[in-house]
């Protein structure tokens, strides 16, 4: 079923409780994978969704990623704290791009060890957008040494979203072992399997209930 891979997302600074509420209540009817909130939304959502199947993910160093590894750990641990069983960070686009490689590995890392204790998953959001097909695949190669669970192609607030290229480029990266998430501008049920044909074992998405609606789910 569709519904059980989509991250059902609303990550717009000028977010409502109410609007947040909303999010919580159509997980929970379409049996979306997760509800994707701003940090300071976690605990509201962990309520909501108290004995659910519906997991509650929040984003770490976003949109920009170019917070310090050990704040973005911290983030992490906050929000675990409150709830949060699934963290989509930023990695850092400016060292990756400077070549300094270790340190985007030893970011990601970061959050990797804050999480992986309390059973938490991170997916590194490696901004597909900003990046050359030779930087993706460096940014998945380090994502996965660093011990990340999924890797994921937009945060929403870059010059571009998901691509079924770039979601196929990430697959062929990181292999079958573990997860990409395709997100950023996907709004049917046509372009949602794309990607899921292209490999993406999840998708990010605020137009959830519409997809769904699409095909009857």
């Amino acid at each position: 079923m569709l519904a059980a891979a989509i991250d059902h997302t609303l990550l717009k600074p000028t977010a409502t409780e109410e609007q947040i509420r909303v999010l919580c209540t159509e997980a929970l009817e379409y049996s979306f994978a997760s509800v994707c909130v701003q940090p300071c939304w976690v605990e509201l959502c962990a309520t909501l969704l108290e004995n659910s199947p519906v997991l509650v993910c929040t984003v770490i160093g976003f949109p920009l990623g170019a917070t310090l590894p050990e704040v973005k750990a911290f983030e992490a641990q906050r929000c675990i704290v409150l709830g949060a069983t699934e963290l989509d960070m930023v990695i850092n686009l400016g060292a990756l791009k400077s070549r300094q490689l270790e340190l985007v590995k030893n970011d990601i890392a970061a959050v990797v060890n804050a999480a992986h204790p309390h059973g938490a998953v991170v997916k590194a959001i490696i901004e597909t957008a900003y990046l050359s097909d030779e930087e993706k695949i460096t940014a998945c190669h380090l994502a996965k040494a660093a011990g990340a669970d999924f890797v994921k192609t937009s945060t929403g607030f870059g010059p571009g979203g998901a691509t079924v290229d770039d979601v196929r480029l990430m697959r062929s990266a990181v292999g079958p072992e573990m997860g990409v998430k395709a997100a950023g501008g996907i709004k049917t049920t046509v372009e949602a399997r794309a990607m899921i044909a292209a490999g993406a074992t999840r998708i990010g998405t605020s137009a959830g209930v519409m997809i769904v609606g699409e095909q009857g789910e």
